[in-house]
């Protein structure tokens, strides 16, 4: 049985990522890409799914204790553990793939280090390709254990003795204080020929070499605000979430881990979502990473390239747009949470905030001078090429809105019932004419302004002529609509209406009454009544963005000390080595949703940033 979502780390290569749990399982493990099949899924099923765990043997829970935490700023893991006998320590990490291309290999080095006494260890590394479908043909070539099945071979390279039993590979030895035994595996083409075996010093080089990396990395950044630690945490860890080769940044390293535990809300998160665009350029360019923000304005461009009327929400990591969605029945799913889904079916569907995300996401690249590669006069298209080579794009994103926007959509949260005037949908709607009349004002791009203005004028009154709701006292999560929804707290943060209006008070307050759990803010009410609102039944838990939304709203009215103090207990959520899942359970305390959701970090980084510029400007002093 899997470990709570919040017992496991992460790490990656950029490329790909792992989830290691505190009992040293790694039960997650997709190879070669985010969104490739799983060849540890144990996760969302059992040990027999997959999965690879280095432990000491024969030792009572209750005589085990373990202690982890990522070396520094990087994505390197320690594992210490305490028993009777000794302590071991043991290293995890993913060696940096290629920054350009995509490699051939992928590999997983674990060092098992003696620091004190003798511990009897044990490996266990049962692999299953496919989601935890498929058991490899394993034989033993050139020093490795290798296992192959159908386009995947992975090696295994020790110095440590393999047997095999059960159709998995083991190794039990014992570590001594100051000795070191390297596992070091290795995915690569089944018809290419495996890796060499590693000697221990290549191993522990591989290791030192991916500290180094991060490290270097994370030296770039330029943020000095308050909470320091925890917005450079959310920021190695968007970085582990990128897909280095095209740009582009996952949602999550995982698929089906449920909103709530044994219910149906299980999604696939290993894509790219266009809702994510705007605050993920802002977390980057905020703490000095232009190139990655360059790189994903990039990737946006690539994926939204074509027909503006077939804009998707989501996309591959590569900006590929055919995610068809489908069911794993083999696998029970995480605490039984059924059913297990790969591929997203939301990308189907009609979000019009969308257009607003990307024109949005663009301004704010222009206004930070990222700009494209575009250079050369013969390789400008239309109008405006010359100032921003998207002009072009955007103008006719703004022509499809101008007959689009009076339509119902599906909704931010991808509600899988009815299509209807979502509040937040038209918001952004506004949004996106709102940044088109500024990028000819203040930008100097071609447009015909005046004509934009009357749209955005017009999306607005409709907006506060129907959103509203009086007997509610708040604005609501569709036109007509009684329900609250947190998303409607975006209205300040894009500049709709300023957080002290007398409307976005009332909303606030219905929100942090209506919507709060334990001091957390749900997305919105998913039953009422017998009414389903987003056709699927159960709770789910306090969305972890819209709260980091609520402190953000909190701050831009004056309430700084509260905003800050939401913050905080937003931080407390964190684990042990500072990731956040999707969702929190108030009543469980435990978190949900997948797993680590850039969803949660990114937020955080932009909150922070926001918090410490209201203090600092409050108080005139300088960040702690």
């Amino acid at each position: 049985m899997a470990l709570l979502i919040e017992d496991y780390a992460f790490i990656g290569d950029t490329q790909t990522g792992a989830l290691v749990g505190r009992d040293g399982s790694i039960d997650w493990l997709c190879l070669p890409r985010f969104d490739s099949p799983a060849c540890f899924a144990g996760l969302l099923g059992t040990d027999d799914n997959g999965h690879w765990r280095i432990a000491p043997r024969d030792v009572a829970p209750h005589d085990l204790s373990v202690h982890r935490s990522y070396r520094g700023d990087t994505l390197v893991l320690e594992t210490e553990m305490t028993t009777p006998t000794g302590v071991v320590r043991i290293v995890d990490a993913m060696p940096i793939a290629d920054e350009t291309d995509a490699d051939d290999q992928h590999e997983v080095v674990r060092l098992v280090e003696g620091v004190r006494g003798r511990v009897a260890m044990r490996s266990e590394l049962r692999l299953r390709f496919d989601y935890g479908s498929v058991v490899p043909w394993v034989r033993r070539l050139d020093g490795c254990i290798v296992a192959v099945a159908g386009p995947d071979a992975v090696a295994l390279a020790t110095p440590a003795e393999t047997y095999g039993r059960d159709m998995a590979t083991y190794s039990d030895f014992d570590i001594r204080a100051g000795e070191v035994v390297p596992f070091t595996l290795t995915w690569h083409p089944s018809h290419l020929p495996p890796p060499r075996a590693l000697r221990t010093e290549q191993s522990i080089n591989l290791v030192e070499h991916t500290e180094s990396w991060w490290s270097t990395w994370i030296a770039q950044s330029t943020y000095d605000g308050d909470w320091q630690d925890a917005v450079r945490r959310s920021l190695l860890t968007l970085k582990g979430l990128s897909y280095t080769p095209t740009g582009g940044i996952v949602a999550a390293a995982t698929t089906s881990l449920p909103e709530a535990i044994g219910g149906e809300r299980n999604w696939d998160y290993r894509y790219c979502w266009l809702r994510d665009a705007t605050i993920t350029l802002l977390s980057l360019v905020g703490a000095g990473f232009d190139q990655e923000a360059a790189r994903w304005r990039e990737w946006l461009l690539r994926a939204v390239a074509g027909d503006v009327r077939e804009l998707q929400i989501l996309y591959g990591i590569a900006g590929e747009r055919r995610q068809t969605e489908y069911e794993l029945p083999w696998l029970p799913g995480y605490e039984g949470s059924k059913p297990v889904r790969v591929g997203n079916a939301a990308a189907d569907q009609l979000q019009l905030d969308v257009y607003g995300e990307v024109i949005d996401a663009l301004h704010v690249a222009r206004r930070h001078g990222l700009r494209s590669d575009v250079t050369r006069p013969e390789d400008r298209i239309g109008d405006g090429a010359g100032l921003d080579p998207s002009w072009p794009l955007q103008q006719q994103m703004l022509g499809y809105l101008e007959g689009a926007w009076q339509q119902p959509d599906d909704g931010i949260w991808e509600v899988r019932g009815p299509r209807r005037h979502f509040t937040h949908s038209k918001v952004m709607v506004w949004v996106a004419f709102d940044r088109a009349v500024r990028a000819v004002q203040e930008d100097g791009l071609p447009g015909d302004a005046e004509r934009w203005a009357r749209a955005r004028d017009a999306v607005r009154a409709d907006v506060l002529a129907n959103a509203w709701n009086p007997t509610r006292n708040a604005f609501t999560q569709s036109y007509g609509s009684h329900d609250l929804d947190a998303a409607v707290l975006q209205m300040p943060l894009v500049g709709f209406l300023p957080a002290d209006d007398p409307r976005m008070l009332a909303t606030t307050e219905a929100i942090e009454r209506e919507l709060m759990d334990d001091g957390f803010v749900r997305r919105y009410e998913t039953a009422t009544g017998e009414h389903e609102v987003d056709g699927l039944h159960g709770e789910e838990g306090a969305f972890l963005a819209c709260t980091f939304w609520l402190a953000e709203v909190l701050a831009m009215r004056g309430d700084t000390d509260r905003g800050a103090e939401l913050f905080d207990r937003l931080l407390g959520l964190r684990n042990d080595v500072g990731l956040l899942a999707e969702e929190w359970d108030p009543h469980r305390q435990r978190m949900t949703g997948n797993f680590p959701q850039a969803f949660s970090h990114v937020p955080l980084v932009t909150t922070a940033s926001h918090l410490s510029t209201a203090r600092h400007l409050r108080t005139g002093t300088l960040s702690r």
